[in-house]
């Protein structure tokens, strides 16, 4: 099966592959929903404690910066619901669920001052910083609120 590539936004808007050829037509679904219909199902199939730490996550980060963009990527066979993105000029940070945590992961993490500690994992990137949420774990509201804002301040700058 070909592999269609396309340049992100503002990198042209050609497609890599055979020169005149459509891209492939998705199917009628969860595609043709809005980035936070398509959130809402990740969040709502996402069962257990899982499910709902990440809906407190994204509530908390919807919260912390009004500007902030919902989006769905990496869509592929082995995760074909994608994984929610939440951007702000460029990318603050990743949701994803795992087999025993919830993951925040923050690009620019490492360019992030993290007074109360919050980063747990990736330490050892140079670019890199990632919070795994494990259940029963608190939350740090303020410490990731404030975490958000750096991000979206840190991709205007």
């Amino acid at each position: 099966m070909l592999a269609w590539l396309y340049a992100s936004k503002g990198q042209g808007t050609e497609p890599f592959g055979p020169l005149g050829a459509e891209p492939p037509q998705q199917s009628i679904g969860i595609n043709d929903a809005s980035a936070s219909q398509q959130i809402d199902a990740i969040v709502r199939k996402t069962t257990g404690w899982r499910g709902e730490r990440l809906g407190q996550l994204r509530a908390l980060i919807r919260s912390a910066d009004a500007g902030v963009i919902e989006e769905v990527k990496w869509k592929k066979p082995s995760r074909p619901e994608g994984v929610p993105v939440w951007s702000h000029d460029g990318i603050v940070c990743v949701g994803e669920v795992l087999k025993n945590a919830v993951r925040l992961t923050f690009p620019k993490g490492a360019q992030l001052k993290d007074p109360k500690g919050s980063f747990n994992t990736r330490l050892d990137s140079k670019t890199v910083r990632a919070i795994d949420f494990h259940e029963g774990d608190a939350i740090n509201a303020s410490a990731l609120k404030a975490l958000i804002v750096q991000g979206a301040r840190l991709n205007r700058s």
